[in-house]
């Protein structure tokens, strides 16, 4: 279902359509579009692709090199990325640590990460959750310790997603351990290929590794890498949150997914009949279409109201939780349309009576539902999210 635009936003979803036919190559689309495992060179090479253009910045405004675009020209742009196969562009440099650094960082860390953000050059990753602080953030215990221009920080940071291609990580440490608990955190610029760093990775449910254990041994990080002032980074913590969790809620994924899921009912069997046309599944199948169309709706609608607002407020929790809620559906839905076939297996090895192909293509499917139950809990849990509504809009 496409809702309506205007004459100008068509022509320029038209023009970001024209563009994603003529440059987004066909083994990186093939690989999105079939569910493989996001491959770093294709992130960074569709970066500087998207960087040539003058578009490797689509949220940023022009005088740091962004597009100046609208709000929802924005929208409409990941919307087409997303429907095209293109790989998501990393969020940790753009969207997340660079809103930082335009609002809180000095000339010269603007100077120099903007650029290298914008480019390509820099591959960023998190350095937010420990071992007993994911959702209570703030106890976290990784210390920085002062020695004159440097800081020695120790300590270990969890769930670290694609740490391993990183060149640089945005942590939050603690500089000040008798203050309470939000008052003695800095937000630190830390170069990953720093002496005392060990990366240590954690295989997840499908058996990918995509998230890892960072461990900081007296790692010497200078004081000019700090954002902002000492024991303040709490408040650039939770600025950094409200974009986070704004850009988890990517309606063009969830649109890709329900039309795979709609070719997926289209030719799987039951009792001889295409299981579109099975009445219960079809029910199930246009309940998640409406929800997703009402998600899509929400969405811009606060893309409109929160246009001139300097960080998303608590809206972001409430787009947070659908959006995972809608993904972790269509996968489940996914699992009950090939029955038995979902059942877990390795892609590697089939057997002899089903195509190698089209073991493959099964596996992927088991592999993104097994993957997606993380959804729901990264950037800040769907319980957490729930509470931040009751607090901020209905004030309990």
């Amino acid at each position: 279902m496409y809702l309506n635009y205007t004459t100008e936003q068509n022509r320029f979803r038209e023009q970001v359509r024209l563009f994603l036919r003529a440059n987004l190559p066909e083994d990186i689309r093939d690989r999105s579009l079939n569910g493989e495992e996001r491959v770093a060179e294709d992130i960074r090479r569709w970066q500087r692709i998207l960087h040539a253009q003058g578009w490797g910045a689509a949220s940023w405004p022009k005088e740091f090199g962004g597009t100046g675009w609208s709000p929802i020209e924005r929208y409409l742009f990941d919307l087409e990325c997303a429907l095209a196969g293109a790989p998501p562009q990393l969020p940790f440099g753009l969207k997340m640590v660079a809103p930082v650094l335009m609002r809180f960082g000095n000339p010269r860390q603007q100077q120099y990460f903007l650029p290298r953000i914008l480019s390509g050059e820099h591959w960023w990753c998190q350095g937010y959750s420990e071992p007993g602080a994911g959702s209570d953030l703030a106890s976290l215990k990784t210390r920085a310790v002062r020695d004159g221009d440097y800081y020695v920080v120790t300590g270990q940071k969890a769930w670290n997603t694609l740490g391993q291609n990183a060149d640089w990580i945005f942590c939050l440490v603690r500089t000040d351990p008798s203050a309470k608990p939000q008052r003695g955190i800095s937000f630190l610029l830390i170069d990953m290929r720093a002496p005392g760093i060990t990366v240590k990775p954690t295989t997840l449910l499908d058996g990918t590794q995509e998230v890892n254990e960072i461990w900081f041994d007296n790692v010497r990080v200078p004081v000019a890498n700090r954002v902002g002032e000492e024991n303040q980074g709490w408040t650039y913590a939770k600025y950094l949150l409200g974009h986070e969790r704004a850009n988890i809620a990517s309606v063009g994924t969830s649109r890709r997914q329900l039309r795979q899921l709609q070719r997926i009912a289209a030719t799987q069997l039951r009792h001889g009949v295409p299981l579109l046309r099975e009445p219960r599944f079809r029910a199930r199948l246009a309940q998640l279409d409406i929800e997703l169309t009402a998600f899509e709706i929400t969405t811009l609608r606060v893309i409109a109201a929160d246009e001139n607002k300097a960080a998303p407020g608590p809206e972001a929790s409430i787009l947070k939780i659908k959006a995972t809620e809608i993904l972790q559906q269509i996968s489940e839905l996914m699992l009950d349309a090939i029955g038995i076939q979902a059942l877990p297996f390795s892609a590697a090895v089939p057997p002899s009576s089903v195509p190698r192909s089209e073991w493959q293509h099964l596996s992927r499917i088991t592999a993104q539902y097994l993957n997606f139950r993380k959804l729901s809990i990264y950037g800040g849990s769907n319980e957490i999210q729930k509470n931040i509504i009751a607090h901020l809009i209905l004030d309990l």
